[in-house]
């Protein structure tokens, strides 16, 4: 029996959605429905507000990793307004990811306001 995606599961999915989004009008659009105009991210190589400073860096990130595709590293965990996940990045479906990082979000209704990432593993 399959367990019922959450709420938080279905948010992580649309983040990652994001940063899979090869069309930068399709990217900007999902920002402005996934993300409060206040939002922030934050992780060890930047932090960035806002729907343009998230457009930019999501962008950025896409630009370093061409050809790659993020995908959920496993079940999403949260509670109250706050969810953890891992994410994965490496071509689809091998079998050894080139980066692992860890994220928190915090919600606002069915809305990120504010992402906290942690990278696991980077390329050398």
């Amino acid at each position: 029996m399959s367990q019922p995606t959450s709420p938080f599961s279905t948010l992580a999915r649309r983040y990652l959605e994001v940063f899979n989004a090869g069309d930068a009008t399709r990217r900007r659009a999902l920002i402005e429905r996934l993300f409060t105009p206040e939002a922030t991210y934050t992780d060890p190589l930047g932090s960035v507000a806002g729907w343009d400073g998230i457009d930019t860096f999501v962008a950025g990130a896409q630009r370093q990793f061409a050809g790659l595709s993020f995908e959920l590293g496993g079940q999403v965990d949260g509670h109250n307004h706050i969810a953890r996940f891992q994410w994965r990045l490496g071509q689809g479906g091998a079998s050894e990811p080139v980066v692992i990082g860890f994220d928190v979000i915090v919600t606002e209704g069915e809305r990120i306001s504010a992402v906290y990432g942690f990278l696991d593993k980077v390329p050398a």
